[in-house]
């Protein structure tokens, strides 16, 4: 079964919006291996890593939702946000917010937003990280929202790009 979540930490250019996609190999595999092999101009996917040479648990896909629009974005995205995503999965894995066979029974595909103005590295990573916890968390059933906390947030609806002016 595909469970899907999503987390945001912080505010400004150097918040964090993650989508999570987790689910059995099986269940995955088609759209891991599509989204892999189909990078779009300013969209590179790529596996998410601790660290050279050793991959996070389960794999997991990084693909940017904000077009990369120059060399210090690219690096915010391929650098502090990613090594955010890496520590958030892992994270869940070893806290037990994932089940012990999604280390290597599973995929997960990390869609994720860096803002082009983002400055602080060390925000980004750490709003990364925690996006990406909290996404994995709320695949798994961990956080759903009762039906007064959906309400109480569509009586509130906005993000940080909009909000509605209430009649």
């Amino acid at each position: 079964m595909l469970r899907i979540g999503e987390g945001f930490e912080g505010k400004g250019a150097n918040s964090a919006h993650v989508t999570l996609m987790l689910g059995p190999n099986a269940t995955l595999a088609p759209s891991f291996a599509l989204a892999a092999a189909s990078p779009g101009p300013g969209h590179v996917p790529f596996q998410v890593v601790l660290k050279p040479n050793h991959a996070v648990e389960p794999p997991t896909l990084f693909i940017a939702k904000a077009t990369l629009r120059d060399a210090r974005h690219e690096r915010m995205t391929w650098g502090p946000a990613q090594a955010g995503v890496a520590a958030g999965i892992t994270r869940a894995l070893l806290e037990g917010v994932l089940p012990a066979n999604a280390q290597s029974g599973w995929l997960a595909i990390a869609l994720v937003w860096v803002d082009s103005a983002a400055d602080d590295a060390e925000l980004i990573y750490a709003h990364n990280k925690a996006a990406t916890f909290i996404a994995a968390q709320k695949a798994l059933g961990e956080r759903e929202a009762t039906a007064a906390e959906l309400d109480a947030a569509l009586a509130a609806i906005g993000n940080p790009y909009f909000t509605p002016r209430r009649p």
